[in-house]
C-alpha cells in the first residue's frame, strides 16, 4: 500500500465538529481583525491627521497626496510579503507563518504610534514612516491567504464558503473597529489635541489586540490538508516558481477577479474618509460615523456572500455582484456630489455592502483554485497584487482625476475595474466542488 493510499482523506483528516470549526473560525477572525485594524488605522490617520503631522511643509493638498502615497507604499510591499510568507507557509506550515505575520504587524504599528513628528526630526519622520509602512505591507501580504487557508483547509466541503469567509468578516470588523476608535478619540478631544497626540492612541493601543491574537493562534493546530500533503509528497523548495510553472493563468485571473473587491473597499473605506472631510467639508465625526456604518454593512455583505456561495457557487455570487457594482460605481460620485450628510451616509455603506458580498466567496474561491503545496504563495500573491492594483492605485489617482474631470470620471475607472473582474471570474469557472486535496483538477481550469 502506498503512502497516498494509507493517508486519510480530507473528510477523515478534518475534525468538522462544530466546536472544532468554531475554534478555527475564531482564530481566523481575530487574527485578521488585528492585522487589518493595524493596517486600516493608518488609512484613517492618513486621511485625517498625517498631512499635518508628517507633511506640514507641503500644504494641505500636496500633504494629503503625500500622506496617501505612504499609505500606498504598503500595497506595493504586499505582493513581496505574500511571496516571503507564502514561501514559509507552504514549507513550514500555516500556523507558524501566521504567528510571524501577526508579530511583524503589531511591532510596526506600535512604532508608528511612537514615531516623532516632522516638527521634531524633520525629513526623517516621513522616511521612517515609509519603512514602517513597508513592514506593515509585508505582514498584510502574508496574513490574508494564511488566515483563509487556515479556515478553508479545516472546513467541511459543503460549508467551505461559510467558514472561509471568517477572515474577510474579520476585515469588516477591523474597518468598524479602526474607525470606531478614531471616532471616540476625535470626539473626546479638540482637533488640536488629536493632531498633537491623540492620533497615537489607536496605534499604541493595538498592542493589546496583538497579545490576544497571539494567544489565540498559539492555541491552534496546523491544518490537516497541509499535514496530509506534506506527508504524502513533501514540500516544494521554491513554491512560487512551482506556482507560476503550474498555474500562471489562474494566478492572473484570480488577481483580476479580486481587484473589484479592493477598489470598492479601499475607495469606500479609506479614500472617502478624506473626500468627505476635505472636499465635501463634512465634519470628521460625521464621516467616521458613516464609515463605521460601512464596516457594519461590509461585514453583513461578507456573510451573505459566503452563505450564497455554498448554495449557488462562488462564481455566480461574484458575477452577480460585479454586475451590480458596475452600475453602482457610475452612480456613486453623482450621489456624493449633493454634498450632504445623507448622500454620504448612503454612498459609503452601499459601496461597502457590495464589496462585502463580492469578498464573501473570495476565501473559498482562492483556496479551491490552487494546489495545496503552493496554495499559500499563489493565493496570497494573487490577493496582494489585486490589493496593489485595485486598492492602492485608484485612491492615489482619485484626487487628480476628480479635480481634472469630475467624480463621474473616477466612477468610470471604478466601473472598468469591476468589468475586468467580471471577465476574469467568467474565464475561471466554478470551483465549489473542488477538493482541496486534489492537485490535478485545476491545472487546466
Amino acid at each position: 500500500m502506498t503512502n497516498a493510499e494509507r493517508a486519510p482523506s480530507l473528510v477523515d483528516a478534518t475534525d468538522d465538529s462544530p466546536q472544532s470549526m468554531k475554534r478555527v473560525a475564531v482564530a481566523s477572525f481575530i487574527g485578521t481583525v488585528i492585522e487589518f485594524y493595524d493596517f486600516g488605522i493608518y488609512g484613517t490617520a492618513a486621511a485625517l491627521v498625517f498631512p499635518h503631522v508628517f507633511f506640514p511643509a507641503l500644504g494641505p493638498a500636496a500633504g494629503a497626496v503625500a500622506s496617501f502615497a505612504t499609505f500606498g507604499v504598503a500595497f506595493g510591499a504586499r505582493p513581496f510579503g505574500s511571496l516571503l510568507f507564502g514561501h514559509f507557509g507552504d514549507r513550514l506550515g500555516r500556523k507558524r507563518t501566521l504567528i510571524a505575520t501577526l508579530l511583524l504587524m503589531g511591532v510596526a504599528t506600535l512604532l508608528v504610534g511612537l514615531m516623532p513628528t516632522a516638527d521634531r526630526i524633520g525629513a526623517w519622520a516621513p522616511l521612517l514612516i515609509v519603512v514602517l509602512r513597508i513592514l506593515q505591507g509585508l505582514a498584510a501580504g502574508g496574513e490574508f491567504a494564511g488566515a483563509v487557508l487556515f479556515a478553508s483547509e479545516n472546513a467541511p466541503k459543503a460549508k467551505r464558503g461559510f467558514w472561509a469567509m471568517f477572515p474577510s468578516f474579520g476585515g469588516g470588523g477591523a474597518i468598524l473597529l479602526a474607525n470606531g476608535v478614531f471616532f471616540l478619540t476625535s470626539a473626546s478631544m479638540s482637533d488640536k489635541a488629536l493632531v498633537d497626540w491623540g492620533w497615537r492612541i489607536p496605534f499604541i493601543g493595538s498592542i493589546i489586540l496583538v497579545a490576544v491574537g497571539l494567544w489565540v493562534r498559539l492555541k491552534t493546530e496546523e491544518t490537516p490538508v497541509f499535514k496530509h500533503a506534506v506527508s504524502r509528497a513533501g514540500t516544494y523548495r521554491f513554491p512560487f516558481i512551482e506556482a507560476f510553472k503550474s498555474q500562471p493563468r489562474q494566478i492572473l485571473l484570480a488577481t483580476g477577479t479580486a481587484m473589484m473587491c479592493m477598489v470598492l473597499t479601499y475607495v469606500g473605506g479609506t479614500y472617502l474618509v478624506g473626500y468627505g472631510t476635505h472636499t465635501l467639508e463634512l465634519s470628521s465625526t460625521s464621516v467616521l460615523s458613516c464609515t463605521m456604518l460601512g464596516g457594519v454593512t461590509i461585514s453583513i455583505g461578507v456573510v451573505v456572500g459566503g452563505l450564497l456561495s455554498d448554495r449557488i457557487g462562488r462564481r455566480w455570487v461574484i458575477v452577480g455582484t460585479a454586475c451590480v457594482a458596475i452600475v453602482w460605481t457610475l452612480m456613486l460620485f453623482p450621489i456624493l456630489e449633493h454634498r450632504s450628510l445623507w448622500a454620504f451616509a448612503v454612498g459609503v455603506p452601499v459601496t461597502m455592502f457590495i464589496s462585502g458580498v463580492a469578498t464573501g466567496p473570495l476565501g473559498a474561491f482562492l483556496s479551491e483554485l490552487f494546489h495545496t503545496r503552493f496554495r499559500y504563495t499563489a493565493a496570497g500573491f494573487s490577493y496582494s497584487l489585486a490589493a496593489m492594483l485595485g486598492g492602492a492605485i485608484p485612491p492615489l489617482v482619485a484626487p487628480l482625476i476628480i479635480q481634472s474631470y469630475g467624480g463621474f470620471a473616477f466612477g468610470v475607472l471604478m466601473a472598468a475595474v469591476c468589468i475586468l473582474s467580471l471577465v476574469c471570474v467568467l474565464a475561471i469557472g466554478e470551483t465549489r466542488q473542488q477538493s482541496l486535496e486534489d492537485d490535478t483538477a485545476l491545472t487546466s481550469a
